[in-house]
């Protein structure tokens, strides 16, 4: 899974998108909050990054990613209708169970999780997926420690759901998830000098 913000890449985003989207499977579209009180701008600077990020999808041969939108239910819903798969929610988001009654049965909903208990809960709710971490510090999100790779492949035991592991994860570390062969990336692929080879690195090295 690619986070992709657009701010954590060296060059052009979207055009280091298109050069990766044949090592990915999934885009989740996060773009740069612009502080609180501009709600209605968070919401049209959503729509119109996931609107790009369809763009460039459809514009190369490489095979179609899913693509979600972090947090914003009311953007999955309005742009369903042009491919947006799904959307992403954090702790403090939208229900599941709210975001699934407007989005309907065939949406796909991920939810963040940081612990064992949350991520058994997980079963119970109209999510599709989880993601776990942070699994090592990661300056990204301000987490100055990191769960552990072990403690994702329990997690990962602990649900039928499949499980993302996520933050600070890198070329160096990703090889300690290869038994799980999921992982979601951000920085490490967008930031790198070539986020081509660093996207196919990745995906090897969790699928070796």
């Amino acid at each position: 899974m690619l986070l992709f913000t657009p701010d954590l890449a060296r060059g052009d985003a979207f055009e280091a998108l298109a050069r990766c989207l044949a090592w990915v499977d999934v885009v989740q579209v996060r773009p740069k909050p612009l502080g609180s009180g501009a709600r209605v701008s968070e919401a049209r600077l959503a729509v119109e990054t996931c609107r790009r990020v369809l763009d460039v999808i459809a514009r190369n041969p490489a095979p179609r990613p899913l693509v979600l939108v972090n947090d914003r239910v009311d953007v999955a819903c309005a742009l369903a209708s042009e491919g947006l798969d799904g959307v992403h929610l954090g702790d403090e988001d939208c229900p599941p169970q709210e975001a699934r009654d407007v989005l309907g049965p065939d949406a796909l909903i991920g939810i963040s999780t940081h612990d064992l208990v949350a991520v058994g809960r997980a079963e119970e709710l109209a999510v599709d997926y989880v993601g776990f971490g942070p699994i090592h510090a990661t300056d990204t999100k301000g987490y100055e420690h990191g769960l552990g790779s072990e403690r994702a492949w329990v997690a990962s035991q602990a649900t039928s759901l499949p499980l993302f592991p996520i933050g600070g994860i890198t070329p160096q570390n990703v090889g300690e998830l290869s038994a799980l062969g999921r992982a979601a990336v951000g920085k490490a692929i967008l930031g790198a000098d070539d986020p081509a080879a660093a996207a196919r690195s990745l995906r090897e090295m969790l699928v070796e």
